[in-house]
């Protein structure tokens, strides 16, 4: 279970967001279960309404997320975006039998699926606190920096906290697929509207984007529609 005792030393908005989103005693989560709906740009303003289920392991870090996309009428593009042993993996394929998108293995994509990971921890939080892979470092009154490691991959998030606390932003160097090249580009998540689930304070809506020498490009908005854990 969450001791306070764990926050002394953290930087100050660090420790004001784990005594936000935690109460004292809280069990720690070994497992969550999401379901999230919202909108996915698979080019740019080219908006299509998904539906996804997730399964994460909190330690060591793993996720499987499978998206339902309907970018064409009666014939969605399903996905399935994991990061499992340390490997990062997507596959998308019309209709679930002729793949579109087909790729694994690479440390980019290690990296990129670790920070995914991190990025939404805040749908379950008790993987935010610090311990032997995971730490926090100081940037000012309003933002941290969170740094995980899992096997060889080491990866970071600056954080932005809100006055009461909660995650507002998540932000990084993150890599992007262009044109089959992994490119290094700035990138960013919101979190929003926190509400009180299995006593913890976890952020219901949210979106992602790239952030280009163009503007900010967002592909992913959402909602989070439930969440079920079990736990340590």
């Amino acid at each position: 279970t969450f001791d306070p005792s764990r926050l002394a030393g953290l930087p100050a908005p660090v420790a004001r967001y784990l005594a936000f989103a935690l109460s004292p005693g809280q069990r720690i989560i070994g497992r969550a279960h999401l379901r999230s709906s919202g909108t996915f740009a698979t080019k740019p303003n080219a908006w299509a309404p998904f539906t996804a289920e997730q399964e994460v392991r909190t330690e060591p870090p793993e996720f499987v997320w499978h998206a339902r996309i309907a970018t064409l009428p009666l014939i969605p593009v399903r996905v399935r975006d994991r990061y499992v042993g340390g490997e990062g993996s997507m596959r998308a394929a019309v209709a679930g039998l002729v793949p579109i998108v087909n790729q694994h293995g690479t440390p980019e994509m290690a990296a990129a699926s670790l920070q995914r990971f991190l990025a939404e921890a805040a749908w379950y939080p008790t993987a935010l606190l610090p311990g032997e892979a995971l730490s926090w470092s100081a940037i000012d009154d309003s933002t941290a920096r969170v740094m995980l490691t899992d096997g060889p991959a080491t990866v970071s998030l600056d954080v932005t906290f809100g006055s009461a606390g909660e995650i507002e932003t998540v932000s990084t160097m993150r890599y992007r697929d262009v044109k089959g090249t992994p490119v290094l580009t700035p990138w960013v998540g919101h979190h929003g509207d926190y509400q009180r689930l299995s006593g913890m304070m976890i952020p219901t809506s949210g979106e992602v984007a790239w952030v280009l020498p163009t503007g900010r490009e967002p592909y992913w908005r959402g909602r989070l529609v439930s969440a079920m854990f079990d736990w340590r």
